[in-house]
């Protein structure tokens, strides 16, 4: 397993200016938790927005990505994304989130989610997982992918690309009839082949008009039978796998979570929903492919016009 110097925190920047035409979810400027009791199953118009903020999370993740490099900040990927976002008539969704004070998370190495982007130069051989999340038209778009700054050791290279892996699985494993709990068992199940430990803590959830609705999508076997799957779900599969133990520690600033033996997280996520024959992925970038990870592709690059 692959040892390097533990992350710590650096400065953060101001909180970014969103242009008064964007459209602000509730949430913005309230502290308390978000609250939905609507229906988790979504009609054709909804869907048909979501796949608008799909796209434009999934081709923020592909600007920001494309300026990785050792020597760049992760406050200037939160830059990047956020100004993309803002120039597409979106609204960041996780800007001031409950307090979020950036537009993306940025989560490097053994942080594995809602690291806030801050001044930390890049290093070579650094794991970068960026969560970017779209607001527009009234509804969300969620997705992370996770890339490599320089020259990746062979290891992590392997759990970034099984991680997406898992994912894909547990997207394959979706249907109608069939509970939540066929995903997490599916991905455990490919995550215990290479000895992976899979996080508990953080799941995938429910997304449409609410960044988290209340639904909960587990990345691991449980036995407690949870809701069936049907037609016009909309949510996420984001699972988040480790080289060490996936045991869990939060900073102090109430966000980043890592691990607690510093081994390397790597995550996946797509929001999608549940059709009558599978799935349909509604965070297809403007290559009307799904995002690799890794390193942005030149015909990544070409559909985003970079």
């Amino acid at each position: 397993m692959l040892v390097s110097s533990p992350v710590k925190p650096y400065a953060v920047s101001p909180l970014r200016h969103v242009p008064g035409s964007v459209q602000k979810p509730d949430y913005v400027g309230v502290m308390a938790r978000e609250t939905y009791d609507g229906p988790d199953v979504m009609d054709e118009e909804t869907i048909e927005k979501m796949k608008i903020a799909g796209r434009i999370a999934a081709d923020a993740i592909l600007v920001a990505a494309a300026e990785i490099q050792p020597g760049v900040t992760t406050d200037h990927l939160d830059k990047v994304a956020h100004e993309f976002m803002c120039d597409n008539g979106a609204y960041p969704s996780s800007l001031q989130y409950q307090g979020f004070p950036k537009s993306i998370c940025s989560s490097v190495n053994e942080v594995i989610c809602h690291g806030i982007p801050d001044a930390r130069p890049l290093e070579d051989g650094d794991l970068v997982k960026l969560d970017v999340t779209a607001f527009i038209h009234g509804v969300h778009g969620d997705n992370c992918a996770t890339f490599f700054c320089g020259n990746v050791d062979e290891e992590s290279r392997l759990l970034t690309e099984r991680t997406q892996n898992a994912m894909n699985r547990g997207i394959k494993a979706v249907a109608p009839g069939r509970r939540f709990n066929v995903i997490g068992k599916v991905i455990q199940a490919y995550a215990d082949r290479f000895g992976y430990d899979s996080v508990r803590e953080y799941t995938g959830h429910g997304v449409h008009t609410a960044f988290h609705s209340g639904l909960i999508v587990l990345h691991y076997d449980e036995p407690t039978p949870l809701p069936v799957i049907k037609p016009g779900m909309t949510f996420t599969i984001e699972p988040m796998l480790t080289l060490g133990s996936a045991r869990t520690e939060q900073w102090d600033d109430g966000w980043t979570v890592v691990t607690q033996d510093k081994s390397r997280c790597a995550q996946f996520e797509q929001t999608m929903v549940a059709r009558e024959n599978g799935v349909e992925i509604l965070t297809l970038p403007s290559t009307g492919e799904p995002i690799t990870g890794g390193r942005v592709t030149q015909k990544e690059k070409d559909a985003i016009g970079i």
